[in-house]
Order: C-alpha cells, then sequence, then structure tokens
C-alpha cells in the first residue's frame, strides 16, 4: 500500500509529497455524475455501495495517494432529530434557536443511526487494502451549530452570533451536545476502520482570534482529545485560519489544514516543526493552462522548502466546473516535482 500520506502526516520523510483533494469525489468527475444522476445527494450518502463507488473513482483516475469518505459533514445532525434537505444547499426546517429546541435534540446510537457511513468505511477498507489509507470525516462542533442555528448557508452569520452573545447559555449547551456528539461519530468511524480523520471547521474563519478562543476552541480541543487518535493522525481544518493559526493550534490535531489565503512558508514557521501542514493551492488555479497550474504547484512546494510533514492539498474543495485533465495534470505535477 502507498503509505506516503499517513507517514507525512505523522512528519515522517517521503519519497515525495503525498497529495489528495478535498471534495475529490464530486461534480467535475463525469463518473461520479453517472452515478448521481441514478439517486438524490442524501440516496448517494446512505447508499453504501455507491458511496463507496465515488470515493473510490478519484483514487483511479487522479492517482492520489489517499481516500475520502463520500459523505456530508451534516450526516449524523440528522438523526439528531433535525430534518434535512438538499436545495441544492444544506437546509434544516427547523432551525435550533432556543434552550428547548436544544433539550430536544438527541445524541444519536451510530452503529443504529448511521450504519450506512460505518457500512461505506468497511467496504472502502476492502477495496483500498493495497492501494491508499481511507480518510474519514467531519465537521467541527462550531461549523456544525453554524448550520444548526442558521438553517442553512450564510453571508454574515448573525444567528449563531446572536446567540453566542446575547443567549451565551444556550450556545454553550448547544455547542456541549454538538460535541459530544461529533466524538462519537469520528470515534464510530476510526473504529469502523478509517486510517485517518478530518474535522473541517468551514466557518470558524468568521470570528475574531479573540472570539475564537472564547467561543469555539474549547470544543475543538475536548473533540480533538476524545478521539481514539493512538495510530489514527487528525487533520484540523479552519477556513480562514491564516490571521489566528497560534491560536488554531491550542485545539490540537497532527496536521494543520491551511487555506490558500496564508503563505506555506510563513506558517510551517508560525506553527513549528512539530505539526504537519496540509494544503494549500487556490482551487481556482485548476481552470489555468499547463503552464500556470506547473507554476503554481512548484511554488507550494517551493514555499515548503522540502521540509517533511507537508500534504499537498487545494485550500478548499475543488470546483465541479473544474476539467478533470487539470487535476490530473496537478496530481501529477506535486509528484513530479516533489520526488526525492
Amino acid at each position: 500500500m502507498n503509505v506516503s500520506f499517513l507517514d507525512a502526516c505523522w512528519g515522517k520523510p517521503v519519497k515525495r509529497t503525498p497529495v489528495w483533494l478535498m471534495r475529490q469525489a464530486g461534480r467535475y468527475l463525469p463518473e461520479y455524475m453517472q452515478v448521481r444522476s441514478k439517486c438524490t445527494f442524501l440516496e448517494l450518502c446512505k447508499t453504501p455501495e455507491l458511496a463507496a463507488e465515488v470515493t473510490i473513482q478519484p483514487v483511479d483516475i487522479l492517482g492520489v495517494d489517499a481516500a475520502i469518505l463520500f459523505s456530508d459533514i451534516l450526516t449524523p445532525v440528522e438523526p439528531m432529530g433535525m430534518k434535512l434537505d438538499f436545495v441544492p444547499g444544506p437546509v434544516f426546517e427547523n432551525p435550533v434557536r432556543t434552550m428547548s429546541d436544544v433539550e430536544a435534540l438527541k445524541i444519536p446510537d451510530m452503529e443504529q443511526d448511521v450504519p450506512y457511513v460505518l457500512e461505506t468505511i468497511k467496504i472502502l477498507r476492502r477495496e483500498l487494502v493495497n492501494k491508499v489509507p481511507l480518510i474519514g470525516f467531519g465537521g467541527a462542533p462550531f461549523t456544525l451549530a453554524c448550520y444548526m442555528v442558521e438553517g442553512k448557508g450564510s453571508k454574515d452569520f448573525s444567528q449563531i452570533k446572536k446567540m453566542m452573545y446575547k443567549a451565551p447559555d444556550i450556545y454553550a449547551a448547544l455547542m456541549e451536545k454538538v460535541t459530544a456528539m461529533d466524538m462519537e461519530y469520528l470515534n464510530a468511524q476510526i473504529k469502523a476502520g478509517a486510517e485517518a480523520i478530518q474535522i473541517f471547521d468551514t466557518w470558524g474563519g468568521i470570528l475574531s482570534p479573540a472570539d475564537y478562543e472564547r467561543y469555539v476552541l474549547l470544543y475543538t480541543a475536548r473533540l480533538i482529545n476524545g478521539l481514539n487518535r493512538t495510530n489514527t493522525p487528525i487533520i484540523h481544518f479552519v477556513k480562514g485560519a491564516g490571521t489566528m493559526l497560534d491560536v488554531v493550534k491550542k485545539a490540537g490535531g497532527d496536521v494543520m489544514g491551511l487555506d490558500w489565503h496564508v503563505s506555506l512558508s510563513e506558517a510551517r514557521d508560525r506553527l513549528g516543526s512539530n505539526m504537519a501542514v496540509q494544503g494549500n493551492l487556490d482551487p481556482t488555479v485548476l481552470f489555468g493552462s499547463k503552464e500556470i497550474i506547473e507554476r503554481e504547484v512548484k511554488r507550494v512546494l517551493r514555499e515548503n522548502d522540502g521540509r517533511p510533514g507537508h500534504i499537498f492539498n487545494l485550500g478548499h474543495g475543488i470546483l465541479p466546473t473544474v476539467p478533470p485533465e487539470n487535476a490530473i495534470f496537478m496530481v501529477e505535477c506535486v509528484h513530479r516535482f516533489s520526488e526525492k
């Protein structure tokens, strides 16, 4: 098996920089769209054989060094008692706004309430045994709470911030419950066979460094410290966190995911040699010519300066209109120009 991704997570030297892409199983691939045409997004997430199929597609097509479970960060939130729809983005009909709303939420039994996720992982471990490691994932407590309180994506996140500032007791109760659920969910993935875990805090960067430390850090740190991570590296990705890497680092984890708004070399200097990093090519570079893609891959690799503990990735998910051949070329460039 190609274990370069896991070695890089632990800060070990590798022969060439491993690479995978956030949302690498997605709409930019015709093969994914062919599967997706047969069912809704939620049906795809809840059908283990199909979810496993689209997870494996980019491993074979792109030649990446890790697979990531096909699912959605809100999958374990639905069985807490919140009806979830995609229209096409996620929408909760009845957002959490009061203490009684929080009290009505239950902590799911993962084997009973999301068995399809765990079955998908088991299928993938069998299918990937001689290929690459499997990454499991979940949303960070704050990002999950954002969707639960706002009811959908938001431009200003006024509802979650209003709760933080005006009803801190409700906010704290919600975060406690979401963190407990998240811990159960991610540990269930590890038990089922996930070989690494990525925690997505997509909306963590909407807060000031002071508010992140006051309202978010405690819960993410509790989540990470509560995971069975003896042999399972934890990647912590907070989009928009370039100005507060020192604060985010306090949450723990083994790898820091970086978006494209921060220099990789500066981030590595600030984080220190004991923390691996993942990133951080701007996803829109993949719309460029081969010359531009090659130039930008070389730049990211140059910023890392050969230091161990680097996993090449985009600074966020691959965009659905990216030509697949450009993604393939990017992976080839990372491998070719990082070869030792």
